[in-house]
């Protein structure tokens, strides 16, 4: 059997390596990064620059911790650097682990000619490859709106700003979805003036409104604007810098513009119609419960499938698809439960949040339990000098099985984790409480929660 890949991200390596040690002939075509564009392109280097600007935030912690003479000055070009050792140390990672597994690896675009034969035009030339299997992981790009005038100067997308070139005095960020927070977030804590526009009532209007109160709060005390309920619908450079038009009518001036107002999946020049493979108005690849298309031996995983775009979920949907291909319906492997995959947010404060969500379950009208527990109220928090945000557990009155939660605060990426388990094992909240997390840590507020 043969199992052909286009597509090296996150899904691609996991159903690759996976395939592979279970014995199947494996051929992985990728055109730009062995570990994927969108991750090692834009989510690398942005928590990579988010790490050094929390490290910049954290001097102001420390010099209420009693250590005197504490400062900092970012140097750009040594991010820069860091930031290129870094995707170089994880791209020869992936090559490795592919070729210690038998996976061929061939550099160049992938299309398929029919539902079973698949094309590369490489440097050196066309190559062709039979396929028993096909696996489409594509990923996503960033999405540039028309009216947006990118220069890659005064005007950038989002994979010109890992860094840019030389700080801003004034950004103006387009887009208060995770993306555009997250850069919020860098450039604040780099020193940059920042101007937030958001087109909602609030940042993160997919969000808790509490979370994203919260996230707002610590916004506001950074000296960040919001222009709230404001849709941006042009830019214009000038001598000064930056204009960013609103529908409102208002003006946000800055030296420079940024624009994350989400992604488009890559579906494109994949030979999609051509295969029969049926593509939705968006640009996604519907697919099942086994990721399979609408051919059966065609599967799409990653954001080409349109579903949480989020790693984590890409490589489950990729083991899971590598089981499914080898063995069918004999795996014992269980499916990505879409509705309990936590995410997180790395601003500062962090935010994560998993499963049932406070507002989702009232317009549902359906009951629930919440309780919520401060930071400020945790003695870890207090010994670091950090005691913003909260933890927030949903639960099932009747049963007390655990539905969903929510935390702000630092490390919350690492914490929800727990949460997380809970909501996926169907645990009770007395199963947090009885695990006894050590004293003093963060993780006593999940406890204090669930209690």
């Amino acid at each position: 059997m043969r199992f052909v890949i286009i597509g090296g991200g996150p899904a691609g390596n996991r159903a690759a390596t996976h395939a592979a040690r279970l014995g199947v002939e494996v051929v992985l075509i990728e055109r730009d990064v062995v570990g994927g564009a969108a991750n090692l392109w834009d989510c690398i280097p942005s928590k990579a620059m988010i790490a050094t600007g929390g490290a910049v935030s954290a001097l102001g912690r420390i010099a209420g911790m009693g250590v005197t003479d504490v400062h900092g000055t970012v140097d750009l070009e040594v991010v820069r650097s860091r930031i290129s050792t870094i995707i170089g140390e994880l791209e020869r990672s992936n090559e490795s682990i592919l070729a210690s597994q038998g996976v061929e690896v061939v550099r160049g675009d992938g299309r398929l000619l029919d539902p079973h034969t698949v094309a590369v035009t490489t440097a050196s030339g066309d190559r062709t490859f039979d396929a028993d299997a096909v696996l489409l992981s594509t990923g996503s790009r960033p999405r540039v709106p028309e009216w947006a005038s990118i220069d890659r100067d005064r005007i950038l997308a989002t994979r010109d700003a890992y860094p840019p070139d030389h700080l801003p005095d004034h950004l103006v960020v387009v887009g208060s979805g995770v993306t555009g927070v997250e850069f919020v977030h860098m450039f604040s804590s780099f020193g940059s003036a920042v101007t937030l526009i958001v087109s909602r009532q609030q940042v993160l209007p997919q969000k808790d409104p509490e979370v994203a109160a919260a996230l707002e709060a610590d916004f506001l005390g950074r000296g960040v604007t919001l222009f709230k309920g404001a849709r941006a619908v042009s830019t214009e450079v000038s001598a000064g810098g930056v204009t960013v038009h609103c529908d409102d009518g208002r003006e946000a001036h800055g030296s420079h513009a940024l624009i994350a107002v989400g992604s488009i999946p890559n579906s494109e020049g994949l030979g999609l119609e051509e295969a029969g493979v049926v593509v939705d108005a968006a640009g996604y690849v519907p697919v099942n419960r086994h990721c399979q298309t609408n051919l059966p031996h065609v599967f799409a995983a990653g954001d080409l499938s349109g579903k949480l775009p989020l790693s984590s979920v890409a490589l489950m949907q990729g083991q899971n698809v590598a089981d499914y291909v080898v063995r069918g319906h004999t795996a014992s492997h269980r499916h990505p439960n879409y509705d309990s995959a936590p995410s997180a947010i790395f601003t500062e404060p962090q935010i994560a949040d998993v499963g049932l969500a406070e507002a989702d379950a009232f317009a549902q009208g359906r009951k629930i339990r919440v309780t919520k527990v401060p930071f400020a109220a945790s003695s870890r928090a207090v010994i670091d000098n950090d005691s913003r945000g909260f933890v927030k557990i949903i639960t099932d009155p009747a049963t007390g099985i655990v539905l969903g939660g929510s935390i702000v605060g630092r490390h919350a990426s690492e914490l929800i984790s727990v949460i997380a388990l809970a909501v996926t094992g169907r645990l009770h909240a007395a199963d947090i409480v009885e695990s006894m997390p050590v004293h003093p840590t963060l993780a006593e507020a999940l406890a204090e929660a669930a209690e």
